[in-house]
């Protein structure tokens, strides 16, 4: 389990270092309904990590991509192929980064996070992290890694576990510090929010990048 564990790290931390999630997230402590749209989009965020997670698990499961000594030729494929595609990833965010001098375009639903429930906050935190194609290819990766490690059921789930808390701590921290302490925390998080809206594509063409290269390798190491 400790194995699998580590190869769970990167894939985790990739899926939580997430720009426009935790930008969302700022955004909704600064709104009037402060309380019930950041808690909203916790849960939600958790939930879609959890559903994309648990999905590519059962399929790796129901698809016996795990032997009886650890994950098949199948898993190493996966892996490659999700490798290959945050690269891919990683080259539009490069391509898309703003030029020298300018200001980086954000979502255009950011701009009425005001006006959100906390049901709309929650489906918002659920997309974000279940369909986004970015988080979505972390979380099969992540998913075929549990399904494919020939794990007890007790310890792919306590895995993943391991990796929901992981990837969604940078989006549960604000919220929990701000309940605890709004006032403190106002400013911190708006100096987070300006450098993260600064930096987003260089950020997450960086992370896609190293991790693209992480699960290609992975997949490489596994077929050779």
């Amino acid at each position: 389990m400790g194995e699998t564990i580590g190869e769970l790290l990167p894939l985790a931390i990739g899926v939580a270092i997430s720009p426009v999630p935790i930008i969302a997230v700022i955004l909704m402590l600064f709104a009037p309904r402060a309380t019930g749209t950041s808690l909203g989009f916790l849960l939600g965020w958790i939930a879609g990590i959890i559903a994309a997670t648990a999905l590519f698990v059962w399929l790796a499961g129901i698809t016996d991509l795990g032997s009886g000594t650890g994950p098949s030729a199948a898993v190493s494929w996966i892996k490659l192929a999700l490798g290959a595609l945050l690269l891919l990833l990683a080259l539009r965010r490069w391509r898309a980064r703003p030029a020298p001098g300018t200001e980086a375009a954000l979502p255009t639903w950011m701009a009425a996070i005001d006006e959100f429930t906390p049901a709309k906050a929650l489906g918002l935190g659920f997309a974000l992290s279940a369909i986004n194609p970015k988080n979505l290819a972390m979380c099969a990766a992540a998913g075929v890694t549990i399904g494919g490690a020939a794990l007890p059921g007790g310890q792919q789930v306590t895995t993943a576990a391991i990796f929901t808390i992981l990837a969604a701590c940078t989006v549960a921290v604000p919220v929990i510090a701000y309940a605890l302490a709004s006032s403190a925390m106002r400013a911190p998080l708006d100096r987070l929010k300006a450098w993260l809206q600064g930096n987003n594509a260089t950020v997450m063409a960086t992370l896609l990048l190293v991790l693209g290269v992480v699960l290609v390798g992975k997949g490489l190491g596994g077929l050779l």
